[in-house]
């Protein structure tokens, strides 16, 4: 759980702050769990994903965006990305600005969809689109500065 609040935060101790606020709500609530709805590892993750998204709205405040309908797609190179490390790839991602760091952290490692992502996080399936493709768009520049392996 540790690794899911620093994909969402750029520091450990932010990262710990979530992961404790989760785990505390996950306790507080425990009643509230339904055994037939989800495992149990699914619904803490649900609860630790959602306490991230709190951090990131009311800690830093998540900027709303003007409307944009469709996504302008980047692509990033995968002989690229292969010859990076995991734990360089997470850096580059805390780079960047924290709702589009949310938003693709929930749509490119967690599976969400744009509409999912819409309600989660209060914001219209196009900003999430926009985010996305914002995200798609550093992370290939700041790959793409990576000084060659």
């Amino acid at each position: 759980m540790m690794t899911l609040c620093l994909r969402y935060t750029k520091t450990e101790t932010d990262a710990l702050e979530v992961l404790n606020t989760g785990f505390y709500k996950v306790f507080k609530n425990i009643h509230r769990y339904e055994a037939a709805r989800a495992t149990l590892y699914t619904w803490i993750r649900t609860v630790i994903i959602n306490s991230c998204l709190d951090f990131i709205q009311v800690k830093q405040k998540l900027p709303g965006t003007g409307e944009l309908d469709l996504a302008i797609h980047v692509d990033i190179s995968p002989s690229v990305i292969a010859k990076m490390s995991a734990s360089e790839i997470l850096q580059l991602v805390r780079q960047l600005p924290p709702a589009t760091q949310a938003v693709f952290n929930l749509y490119a490692i967690e599976g969400y969809n744009h509409g999912e992502i819409a309600k989660i996080i209060g914001i219209s399936e196009g900003t999430s689109k926009w985010h996305l493709s914002e995200a798609r768009k550093k992370l290939q520049k700041m790959i793409n500065e990576q000084p060659p392996k």
